[in-house]
């Protein structure tokens, strides 16, 4: 019986994939990972290295006004200056004129002046 519609049986059938094929497009896989990540890595390392030269601007405080907006004391060279932060917007509040010192405080001293579990329940409880 002969079909007027009906597609030649020679493209009918599938590739046959072997072991090797897979293997090879594995690898290639594996080496443009391996490769993004070393790149990731580099870009990572290279803005570190270039970033922190000479230490000339730093954030000593940060403090949040509003769902978005932030104040931020700022160290440029030997200056401080407060800083408004907003969405799209970054404003000088106040260069102050005395460089005022901010404590740098370790984990032991944030927790003794957060009273502990223990006595806050000791407190509610009146004991």
């Amino acid at each position: 019986m002969n079909h007027l519609f009906a597609a030649p049986a020679a493209g009918s059938a599938a590739p046959a994939v072997s072991a090797g094929g897979l293997m090879s497009v594995t690898f290639a896989l594996l080496l443009v990972l391996a490769a993004v990540f070393a790149l990731a890595w580099l870009a990572r390392r290279m803005r570190m290295v270039g970033g922190r030269a000479g230490h000339a601007l730093e954030i000593l405080a940060s403090a949040p006004l509003g769902p978005k907006e932030r104040a931020v004391l700022l160290k440029v060279g030997e200056t401080q200056v407060l800083l408004g932060v907003a969405p799209g917007q970054v404003s000088a509040l106040y260069v102050l004129a005395e460089p005022i010192e901010i404590g740098k405080s370790t984990p032991d001293s944030l927790a003794a002046a957060r009273p502990t579990f223990a006595a806050l329940l000791k407190r509610s409880l009146g004991k």
